[in-house]
């Protein structure tokens, strides 16, 4: 519908609306420019000056609006042409509404304060440190947005001249830490999402009583600043429709906090009821919450978030909430126990879905009343409670997702059922939690378990019968673990779904069996299991793998000396770090046929590598830091056809012949070097046209020269990575004016 109803308005405002991305960028012509009043388009990571040139002549235009294609992570940034800057959008001098969101900008450009029409400025998420007192010149400014610069520390102290400013968006920057004197005066406000509460010559709270028209997403910090009760009660809130609000109070709880006063502070700043969906209380000094935190009046609260109220001996009542989907709960180390206080009688939570519990450092039990709670609750986590010792509940219907965290004390877990479990996560906790909730949830299909505390080789043969439904198993820091079953028929029968094993850090972890059945059929084995990992097990001396394994890992098992044998079917092979391995040969037509990708490293024994030329589907093949590695069959590189990366590193023994010139026909990306063949003696290669990544490691006697490598570089390149080598005396203009037309990226 959003797609249908976009399309629509584009079609109405055709005539003066334009679009700009890569379908119609070529097609607009000089002509047609000046007509256009609206113009957006999606950003790229570079956003070129050269699609935009042609707008010099839009004289008219009066939006240049930044969009972005789905939800955008606070690390992705654009880049803008600077050029954009300061000779297209300086002409444009009609401008109502203008976007630089998300673009890597450090300061307002001077041109925007030239805009007199301006009503709409977004610099959301730029990397600007402060407005300058000239967009105060702004006189017609209704929307100034600065969400998510996270850099900003200072708003201009004129703020107050811009008399009709309606939206004011400071949201998540964390460096601003005072309001402008006279922010008050701002009485049209109706967004003014984050309010700081200073002290002397800082914003007052009673100040907000003029702000009628304030509504939407406010977040109140300082509020341990407010002295009088009075002042909070002036301010008004119970008149103002808030969609999300948000109170927090200091870090610093000192003698000089009143908990009483507190807590008749957050009494009078209660929003009204009418819309508010989100409510995050943080670093509150009070006792106990006022009751209207949790009021059944609060008809459409879907999210509430209380963290570090570090006195709060008690929960408010929250389960009445009738639309509340989400729980979020952290830092109230003062509370014990949580049941009826917040449950409330009969039913709770009709409508939860999601609950966290984390740093509850005081919390010791959890227990429910006898009506029907958490119908509806799909996650729960409890995260670093480390007192927590009982937890007892009614059946969770919905539960599907269940992760307890770094609870060591927690012995007595008491869960009638959980028959939609899927999902189980278990860390730093002891092996009866483990043992308990296994029995309870017939569902599992993914089970991860770390540093479980007394959970030896008879305890997790207890376990393992339950698992006919696990398709993942994660074992990580089992210390006390010897083997994983008894046999592998018995696995075989009991695991029957297994599809995906990791197993790490189980320090006395032997064998994956501890009885070896000779007459039972390899092909039998786990006929299910797919991918195998093994990690870091250093006394693990035998590894028996399946035939049907398609992804086998190993890595850093320091004890084992054979390499299992490779089943027909296997895709990807990863190994390092298993030094004593005694295998000195790899290759041929012992390895399966259908392999895609193949990483060797550390492998210290191993000679040679023979016989490629069958793996056709290998598209990945990466051997690093293999110090006696002397043969390689260089000359079958050429039949690899689907080999797109290639690494051959460090590996100084390899024959000197290497390379020669001979490489996959469709490689796109290769790293090489520091072999027996020095980089500077390489000659030309004869590089494929598709490769156009190259990086070159290279020790400190190597490449000294430009002539040394322009003949590595192909036309086709775009990156290059140069690493080591004797760059001392390199002449950087040769391989500037040498380097190929496309190549965009060089890196030393």
């Amino acid at each position: 519908m959003h797609d249908l109803m976009n399309d629509l308005a584009t079609s109405v405002a055709s005539e003066f609306f334009v679009r700009l991305d890569t379908k119609n960028e070529k097609n607009i012509r000089n002509e047609m420019l000046e007509k256009y009043h609206h113009m957006s388009f999606v950003c790229d990571e570079y956003v070129a000056y050269k699609n935009f040139e042609a707008f010099k002549s839009a004289k008219s235009l009066r939006t240049f609006l930044a969009t972005h294609v789905g939800v955008v992570d606070t690390w992705q940034k654009s880049y803008l042409s600077n050029k954009i800057l300061t000779d297209l959008l300086p002409r444009l001098s009609l401008l109502r509404v203008l976007s630089l969101s998300n673009f890597l900008i450090r300061e307002v450009p001077e041109f925007i304060f030239t805009l007199r029409y301006l009503r709409y400025l977004n610099l959301s998420r730029t990397r600007i440190t402060h407005l300058p007192e000239n967009v105060c010149n702004l006189y017609n400014l209704e929307t100034l947005i600065v969400f998510g610069c996270r850099y900003l520390a200072k708003l201009p102290n004129t703020l107050t001249k811009l008399k009709n400013i309606r939206h004011l968006d400071i949201r998540d920057t964390p460096f601003l830490h005072q309001m402008p004197s006279g922010i008050g005066e701002l009485k049209s406000l109706q967004t003014l999402s984050k309010i700081i509460i200073g002290v002397e010559s800082g914003f007052e709270i009673a100040k907000l009583k003029d702000f009628n028209n304030l509504s939407g997403k406010v977040s109140i910090m300082g509020l341990d600043k407010v002295k009088n009760t009075s002042d909070a009660r002036v301010a008004n809130f119970s008149q103002k429709i808030l969609t999300e609000f948000e109170v927090i109070w200091s870090d610093e709880l000192d003698g000089s906090r009143n908990e009483i006063l507190e807590k008749e502070v957050l009494n009078e700043l209660k929003p009204c009821n009418d819309k508010l969906t989100q409510l995050k209380i943080m670093l509150y000094g009070g006792l106990e919450f006022p009751n209207w935190v949790g009021s059944p009046s609060f008809l459409h609260l879907k999210h509430v978030s209380l963290s570090d109220c570090k006195r709060c001996t008690t929960l408010p009542s929250l389960g009445q909430l009738s639309s509340l989907k989400e729980l979020f709960i952290e830092g109230l180390d003062g509370v014990e126990v949580v049941g009826l206080a917040l449950f409330g009688n009969g039913g709770a939570f009709p409508s939860l879905e999601t609950l966290t519990f984390v740093s509850m450092l005081g919390w010791k039990k959890w227990s429910t009343n006898s009506g029907v709670v958490f119908p509806c609750v799909k996650h729960l986590l409890i995260n670093d409670c480390p007192n927590l010792v009982e937890v007892t509940l009614a059946s969770l219907p919905s539960l599907n997702v269940l992760k307890v965290n770094s609870c060591p004390s927690l012995v007595e877990v008491m869960i009638e059922a959980l028959p939609s479990l899927n999902v189980l996560e278990l860390t730093e906790c002891d092996s009866g939690v483990l043992r308990r909730l296994i029995q309870v949830a017939s569902a599992i299909t993914k089970l991860s378990i770390e540093d479980i505390s007394g959970l030896s080789d008879a305890m997790w043969r207890g376990v393992i019968q339950y698992l006919g439904a696990v398709k993942e198993l994660w074992i990580w820091n089992c210390n006390e673990l010897s083997y994983l079953w008894e046999s592998d028929e018995a696995a075989s029968k009991a695991l029957v779904k297994l599809r995906e094993l990791r197993v790490g850090v189980c320090d006395n972890l032997v064998s994956l069996a501890e009885k070896k059945e000779g007459q039972y059929c390899k092909s039998n084995l786990l006929t299910s299991l797919r991918m195998l990992e093994l990690h870091r097990c250093e006394n693990l001396a035998d590894c028996s793998v399946p035939d049907n394994i398609e992804l086998l890992i190993v890595s850093s098992c320091t004890s084992i000396t054979a390499l299992p044998t490779l089943g027909k079917k296997l895709k990807s092979f990863y190994i390092h770090g298993c030094n004593k391995l005694m295998e000195r040969e790899l290759g041929g037509k012992n390895i399966s046929k259908v392999l895609e990708y193949v990483h060797i490293s550390e492998w210290a024994n191993m000679k040679s590598i023979i016989e490629v030329n069958h793996l056709v589907h290998l598209t990945d093949l990466k051997i690093e830091d293999c110090e006696s590695l002397e043969s390689f069959p260089y000359n079958e590189l050429s039949k690899l056809t689907l080999l797109k990366n290639l690494e051959i590193i460090n590996c100084p023994s390899m024959d000197a012949c290497f390379p020669c010139g001979v490489w996959p026909p469709n490689m796109c990306s290769l790293k090489i070097g520091k072999l027996k063949k020095p980089i500077s003696e390489w000659g030309t290669q004869n590089f494929p046209s598709s490769l156009v990544e190259l990086r070159l490691y290279d020790g400190e006697d190597g490449v000294s020269s430009c002539t040394q490598i322009s003949n590595l570089l192909p036309s086709s390149l775009t990156f290059l990575d140069i690493i080591g080598g004797n760059w001392k005396h390199f002449q950087w203009d040769c391989l500037i004016t040498s380097r190929p037309s496309r190549l965009r990226n060089v890196v030393f």
